[in-house]
């Protein structure tokens, strides 16, 4: 029987490689971080023959030459001792691109199989791939698999199970384009040889690397990187002997390799027009391509908006339903009246108000996904390049933005694919602008309660509004940087395809999971808080709110909030409550006027007529999903901030930042709206 292995899986950006770890591990996946870094590490699990086999997602990579945080990391991991085998994942329907990083691999002399992934694309196109010239080629097993249909998956692990410990490469055949005179027959050895001079010096480089430095495993690697003047290789095992850089003969050579593969091995190429360039005039277009993701977004909003609170009303009868029958069976019992009151007015209102927009949530988290897996987000970070340009920044940036209306968190981890670490803190800082699903409560109860048949529109402007905040603080900082921008987007357009039900699936579930936890921790605990400050005072437990500690806390600093509309201590408690996480807005809303079933029909219009009883009006309501937009992030966003940027100065500063813009510009709104009213 075999022993249990770690699997590395690597590939180039949208070559289908989490989409084939998602097809062994499925949802039983690990996230963590990377040892001493903060990129993500997804692991799964995968038992074969009985044997349950350790799986890890690496980060994209284009090349073993790193520059991103995210590429060092891939590059650091492949080398070390932890992974058994390598699995480098290629995208068959761009193999001249994919094959780049997988002579770099090849040169590692580890155990490695080729899943040579999107077969099914390649057909379609009427092209074919010589599955018995391409791996005499490369020397390695090569496996034809499809990680969207799970076609394969067995044939590609038995593929890895059965070469674990080949360290050599099977027998290479090939016909180079240049014979060699060099003393050393290399091409019955690797599969990537380079001319006679370039090999003299590897050979050179390698004796002094092995005198010098006996524990290196693979010499030749280090070797030719240290001839691409590779700044880690060069720092880690310094030479006393100075050689100049052959990094772009290295470069052309391998790619006049690649070319040789793709003329023996690939059949028809380029015969058939392609469905993604004709489609991709329309949706990359400088101009049509803005206002199509304007649109698509708007659809996504709309479907977020009516689909959702259809099936939200069957939940909020439930919650209602639970509320009642447990207050009726806790009273039965005789538990304390105090007790049932935190129970049914805390507890259940809090999260029950929250839970309640978990349909919206599933919705809007399923149309991104489906937006991400076809292939549809890398054209918006490309068509926003022009604009992020004119920013000082990269249209990579825009990635973190995009990510941003799905979760904050997330979106400022991504920040770290930039090269620049000045960028990393400009786009950190701009991120939380962007409306993630947590605000969408709060969008969805105070745009339903104020704006009736108009509630939709309402509720999108915060969108529009987030993306146009963050654009212009970028512009403003960038005046002030007189910065510009020193790297253009490169980045890969993946073929248009029908998103995989699966990886959808797991992407939809990992989300709503953190949404549940979230409800079941931070909500449950905030709920609980925020009873307690509503319902105690310094004489202890009392029935009149406006007496309470929360009213206390809130009285004392509505005077900072008044000049912008929400000047009512409720409000402000429940603006406060928010930083925990942005949907306790509404449950802090819902135990501060008790109400048990806030999303209802019947607990939006008590909600409406106590608000209305303050003086609090549709302006007000607007106001307040501004600020609720554009202030202060919520806890975990703030830490991720304050980890990703390694400095406590620069958290504090983001924070006053946003609060500041969003008492600015909530303030502008509010004067000017007064003057209509």
């Amino acid at each position: 029987m075999s022993r249990s292995l770690r699997i590395g899986f690597i590939g180039n950006p949208n070559c289908g490689k989490t989409t084939l770890f998602n097809a062994y591990t499925g949802a039983n996946l690990k996230v963590a971080n990377w040892p001493g870094v903060t990129v993500e590490k997804k692991e799964g699990h995968y038992t074969y023959d009985g044997v349950e086999h350790v799986l890890i997602d690496l980060p994209g990579t284009y090349s073993l030459t790193s520059y991103t945080m995210e590429e060092i990391v891939a590059r650091e991991y492949i080398m070390s001792d932890e992974v058994d085998v390598i699995v480098n994942v290629v995208d068959a329907s761009n193999l001249e691109r994919n094959l780049y990083l997988t002579l770099q691999l090849l040169e590692l002399k580890k155990p490695m199989v080729i899943a040579l992934n999107m077969m099914d694309i390649v057909e379609k196109r009427k092209m074919e791939i010589d599955m018995h010239r391409l791996p005499e080629m490369l020397g390695v097993p090569v496996v034809s698999v499809s990680a969207r249909k799970r076609q394969g998956l067995k044939s590609l692990m038995h593929a890895i199970i059965h070469h674990q410990d080949q360290v050599t490469s099977d027998p290479i055949i090939h016909e180079h384009k240049t014979v060699s005179k060099h003393r050393h027959d290399h091409h019955a050895e690797y599969a990537m040889v380079y001319k006679d001079e370039i090999e003299d010096l590897i050979d050179d480089i390698s004796e002094q690397l092995l005198n010098k430095y006996p524990e290196i495993v693979n010499v030749r690697y280090h070797a030719i990187k240290y001839l691409e003047n590779d700044p880690a290789i060069r720092k880690k095992y310094p030479l006393n002997k100075e050689y100049d850089s052959y990094e772009s003969e290295i470069i052309n050579e391998k790619y006049d390799f690649i070319e040789e593969i793709i003329h023996e091995c690939l059949i028809n190429k380029e015969k058939v027009a392609l469905f993604t360039d004709r489609i991709d005039r329309i949706l990359t277009h400088r101009i049509w391509g803005i206002a199509i993701f304007l649109l698509i977004m708007a659809i996504v909003f709309f479907l977020t908006f009516t689909i959702g609170d259809i099936f939200s009303a069957y939940v909020e009868e439930f919650i209602s339903f639970l509320n009642i029958s447990l207050e009726n069976i806790l009273t039965n019992l005789h538990v304390n009246e105090l007790l049932i009151r935190l129970i049914c007015d805390g507890i259940i209102a809090g999260v029950g108000g929250i839970i309640t927009f978990l349909p919206n949530i599933i919705i809007l988290f399923f149309a991104l996904a489906i937006l991400e897996d076809s292939g549809y987000m890398s054209r918006v970070a490309y068509i926003m390049d022009d604009i992020m340009s004119s920013l000082g920044l990269s249209g990579r940036a825009f990635i973190p933005l995009l990510l941003g209306f799905g979760c904050t968190v997330p979106a400022i981890m991504a920040s770290r694919a930039l090269e620049n670490k000045k960028d990393r803190l400009k786009t950190m800082m701009i991120t939380p602008f962007m409306s993630c699903s947590a605000r969408l409560p709060i969008y969805i109860l105070f745009s339903q309660m104020f704006f009736g048949k108009y509630a939709m529109f309402a509720a999108y402007s915060m969108y529009v509004l987030g993306l146009i905040v963050a654009i212009v603080v970028a512009f403003v900082l960038h005046i002030i940087d007189h910065k510009k921008n020193e790297n253009p987007l490169l980045i890969e357009l993946p073929e248009y395809k029908i998103p995989s039900g699966r990886t959808v699936f797991i992407y939809v579930y990992e989300k709503v999971k953190d949404f549940l936890t979230k409800a079941g921790t931070t909500i449950f605990i905030a709920s609980i808080v925020m009873w307690i400050l509503l319902n105690f005072s310094f004489s202890g437990y009392t029935t009149d709110m406006s007496t309470s500690f929360a009213a206390m806390i809130g009285k004392a600093i509505v005077w900072l909030f008044a000049p912008i509309g929400l000047g009512y201590w409720q409000i402000v408690v429940a603006i406060i409550a928010g930083i925990s996480a942005k949907e306790v807005v509404v449950s802090s809303s819902a135990v501060l006027f008790a109400i048990s079933n806030i999303n209802s029909m019947e607990g939006m219009v008590l909600m409406r007529d106590s608000l209305a009883t303050l003086g609090f009006t549709s302006l007000n309501a607007y106001c307040l999903m501004i600020f609720c937009l554009l202030y202060v992030p919520c806890f975990g966003t703030i830490m991720t901030i304050k980890k990703e940027s390694g400095s406590l100065k620069y958290t504090l500063g983001v924070v006053g930042f946003q609060l500041l813009v969003a008492w600015l510009i909530t303030f502008v709104v509010y004067q000017v709206g007064m003057l209509f009213i």
